[in-house]
């Protein structure tokens, strides 16, 4: 009977080992799936499986990328780019967040005022860049603006979202409290809507990105954007993939970045 009761006891520690088991299994694959991919990249290029005028070796890009850091080529680039997402960022997230946090609040105003960004918002962003480089020039005046504008509906419609998904007992218990519109603003709204506004923090960075790249295709003379669409027209197949890596790198550095400030500043969110 005890042997029976042994088998059974170590039967039920092994299953319950076992998802513990599975997530590190999972993590590991997770780490050397990208090496994998980059490896069978490189062997399917070297035996000419695929065409190397398009798909060069990861180890040829490898290389052109350690020319281009040597030369400190690539900062100047990287540098324009991050300077026309940071403004532009900025300048679309705070309005954005504010007027969320104002429609989430207040059902006249989103009556008034849905309808119009309801409208505005599948206009796609970068079909109006050529009109936004007629009023703001060729400049980064006309960057920050696209950049901006596509920023700006993320954050109003994830911190409306937010906003209205707050249980109606904490603004009942708040008016019954006293509470003014500015404590009610931003001690029960804001704090409610803050695992939106995060999300919609990180997917307009990604957002930012793409709309760069494209905004510095057209109207720029520096910029991983311009890079890659230089690098294209003359043909240097290494260098455009140079650019398409540090631009994916730009965007998930700074997403890793927003969700390390969430869980900083919104610990009871779920990550």
């Amino acid at each position: 009977m005890s042997l029976i009761t042994a088998k059974l006891t170590e039967e039920q520690i092994r299953q319950l080992k076992a998802p513990a088991q599975r997530e590190r299994l999972f993590r590991t694959i997770s780490y050397f799936s990208p090496i994998l991919l980059l490896l069978l990249w490189e062997i399917a290029s070297q035996l000419n499986v695929i065409d190397r005028r398009f798909f060069p070796p990861p180890s040829a890009i490898a290389g052109t990328a350690w020319q281009m850091i040597a030369s400190f080529e690539i900062f100047d680039h990287i540098g324009a780019t991050l300077r026309r997402v940071s403004v532009g960022y900025v300048m679309g997230a705070v309005p954005g967040i504010l007027l969320g946090l104002i429609l989430g609040l207040s059902q006249p105003a989103r009556r008034v005022l849905g309808p119009i960004f309801a409208a505005l918002y599948p206009v796609p962003k970068i079909a109006i860049l050529p009109l936004i480089l007629l009023i703001f020039g060729v400049g980064d005046a006309s960057k920050f603006v696209v950049i901006a504008i596509g920023v700006f509906f993320l954050l109003l419609y994830n911190t409306m979202g937010g906003v209205m998904q707050t249980p109606q007992i904490y603004l009942d218990v708040a008016k019954n409290a006293g509470a003014t519109r500015f404590q009610t603003f931003f001690r029960i709204a804001l704090p409610s809507a803050l695992p939106n506004i995060f999300t919609g923090l990180r997917l307009a960075a990604g957002s930012s990105y793409i709309i760069i790249a494209a905004a510095e295709f057209l109207g720029a003379r520096s910029g991983v954007g311009f890079f890659i669409w230089a690098s294209w027209q003359t043909f240097a197949v290494s260098r455009m993939f140079v650019g398409i890596v540090v631009i994916s790198a730009l965007g998930y550095l700074t997403i890793l970045a927003l969700e390390a400030l969430e869980r900083r500043f919104v610990p009871w969110a779920k990550h």
